[in-house]
């Protein structure tokens, strides 16, 4: 879910220690595997909630030592979704979406950035078609039920049968059904990130005001990054992808007036990965270190391939992402 990043997530201190700690307890007492059907029903209701709920609150995202608190409001009406998303830790930076464009404020650049909004960011979940995640998942409930920001959630895990894979412990309201609460595992079963809530309303209490910016932005400079659909297979791209995985959207994005990127984006339901390919530059790219770097959860690889750049990205084990990027290929048209 890097995206999840995304895009790409406050303090905790001692009660949010302890919270990941109860919640992991929790989790232990997990009861026998649920029916494949079930988890589609349940995963499609989670993922409902997201995006047709009004909720507005602040959320925390865990990474390592690393603390990233976030105001989130979300509201459905006339117009479909609307969003304001709004980073309280270092830079200031605000994104507002309305259906699938978001602006993205940077005010300390006086910059207004309009590009697609992602839809992989917390409390949303599902990234694909379900039906694929019950052949690479086993959902397991617990009979405990939780508490994440003052509200009452229900346990469960969505453990990886391979190791290609990250598993997922989440803790949904039991009321409304929305995600409260996220902890991602690796093979071995470490905490590898968490997100929760640390206070959260839903419903009639979130007003459209809060979906109202405070910064005046008449005089910012406007950068519109645009993208189109493109065949990478036509270019002569071929890729092997891990198993589970299915392409979900292959893009051209223009980022700048001379500066595009292709792009793949696969998911198993779940993870996404990314692969971006972009011309390579010597003045611009000639300090770029090759090789593997990780953030939190999600794992990177580059690699120079002909003469292009490749850089694999994604919420899965760094030896998914490192093969994923490994195995592409490239034919010329003039060799074809």
């Amino acid at each position: 879910m890097i995206a999840r990043q995304a895009g790409v997530r406050s303090t905790w201190l001692a009660c949010g220690l302890l919270a990941g700690v109860m919640l992991g307890m929790a989790a232990q007492a997990a009861q026998p595997l649920a029916p494949s059907g079930d988890v589609q029903a349940f995963l499609q209701q989670v993922q409902k909630a997201a995006r047709s709920l009004d909720y507005a609150g602040v959320y925390v995202y865990q990474q390592g030592h690393t603390l990233q608190s976030s105001r989130l409001v979300h509201l459905v009406d006339g117009t479909g979704e609307r969003e304001r998303l709004e980073i309280l830790d270092g830079m200031p930076r605000e994104c507002l979406r309305q259906n699938s464009v978001e602006q993205c404020l940077l005010p300390e650049r006086k910059l207004v950035v309009i590009q697609p909004a992602r839809s992989d960011h917390f409390p949303g979940l599902l990234l694909g078609n379900a039906q694929a995640i019950t052949a690479h998942y086993d959902w397991r409930t617990s009979s405990h039920t939780y508490r994440v920001a003052g509200r009452e959630c229900s346990v469960s895990e969505l453990k990886a049968r391979d190791r290609l894979r990250y598993s997922y412990r989440i803790c949904t309201d039991v009321e409304t059904h929305l995600l409260l609460k996220s902890q991602t595992l690796d093979p071995a079963g470490h905490l590898v990130d968490q997100v929760a809530f640390s206070s959260i309303r839903v419903g009639a209490d979130v007003q459209p005001a809060a979906l109202t910016t405070h910064w005046d932005t008449r005089n910012w400079q406007l950068v519109t990054e645009s993208s189109a659909p493109t065949d990478l297979q036509a270019q002569g791209w071929r890729f092997t992808l891990p198993p589970g995985f299915q392409p979900v959207a292959e893009l051209s994005r223009q980022i700048g007036p001379a500066h595009a990127v292709d792009q793949l984006v696969v998911s198993d339901g779940l993870a996404a990965i990314s692969i971006f390919i972009e011309t390579f530059d010597p003045k611009r790219d000639q300090n770029i270190r090759q090789g593997d770097l990780r953030q939190g959860a999600a794992n990177i690889h580059r690699m120079r391939l002909a003469s292009y750049w490749l850089t694999a990205v994604g919420e899965a084990p760094a030896q998914t992402i490192r093969d994923l990027a490994r195995a592409v290929q490239y034919v010329p048209q003039a060799a074809r």
